[in-house]
């Protein structure tokens, strides 16, 4: 059975849901499972030929399975609302569902847009997940940056979808302080604490990383503010970690 069931997790994503669901349009079955929005996302993917599920979210992982456990169809393919899919990987998508060879699963790489401005550098050149895969043999695992594990043998894609992962700055700090509360609620329950080397050392050596280390440098300003954020990422995670732990010691 070569049927396909693309999922959209969403949570107000007005500005992304149509063009995202158009660029899934390929699929014989489309779920939007929505985490309550309080923008107009709902309502504009009632525009289409779409499934539209409402759960609460708790983690990320949790989220996909319980929609690719609702899918009709044995191929899932996950798109967030931030990425297009090409017509070159559509095409690739449709061969690969009719002749898998022996592939559950299969990775495709991004083309990634920062603010308007595409990132080729800083670790954007080695980005690639799992998009399309058989829900018998995969299923997500973490809270927060979910991969999928697969049992079995994952091939990859030739060409690229677009990321277009953050659409301001603004954008990008609610969704750093968005991941960086999960992540820290997830150390604080495995009674992880925070010393001078998380917050001193840790965001610093973040930003070498990508900018240095990663060759960010060669994307120029755009670069720069790329591998500042990602470090201001890590910094944020465990200011919460600190918050978390200092909370709790008050309580006591």
């Amino acid at each position: 059975m070569t049927k396909i069931t693309a999922i959209i997790p969403t949570l107000n994503e007005e500005i992304h849901i149509s063009n995202a669901i158009k660029s899934v349009s390929f699929a014989d079955e489309i779920i939007v499972i929505d985490s309550f929005s309080k923008d107009n996302t709902v309502a504009l993917a009632e525009k289409h030929n779409v499934k539209i599920i409402k759960r609460k979210f708790d983690d990320f992982s949790s989220q996909k399975n319980f929609a690719i456990d609702q899918a009709k169809y044995p191929w899932i393919y996950i798109l967030d609302t931030d990425e297009r899919v090409t017509p070159e990987v559509e095409n690739e998508i449709l061969e690969a569902v009719k002749n898998p060879k022996d592939f559950v699963g299969f990775n495709v790489r991004r083309t990634f847009f920062f603010c308007g401005s595409k990132i080729n550098y800083g670790g954007c050149q080695r980005d690639k997940v799992i998009r399309l895969f058989l829900k018998e043999y995969c299923k997500y695992s973490g809270v927060v940056h979910e991969r999928i594990v697969a049992n079995g043998k994952v091939g990859f894609f030739k060409n690229k979808i677009d990321h277009y992962s953050y659409k301001s700055y603004d954008h990008y700090i609610s969704k750093m302080n968005h991941y960086g509360q999960l992540r820290a609620q997830q150390f604080f329950e495995e009674g992880r604490t925070v010393n001078l080397f998380h917050i001193l050392i840790k965001p610093p050596a973040r930003f070498f990383i990508h900018y240095i280390v990663r060759l960010g440098f060669l994307d120029g300003f755009p670069g720069f503010v790329f591998a500042k954020t990602q470090a201001y990422g890590v910094l944020t995670k465990y200011i919460k970690l600190w918050l978390l732990n200092r909370n709790a010691t008050n309580e006591r």
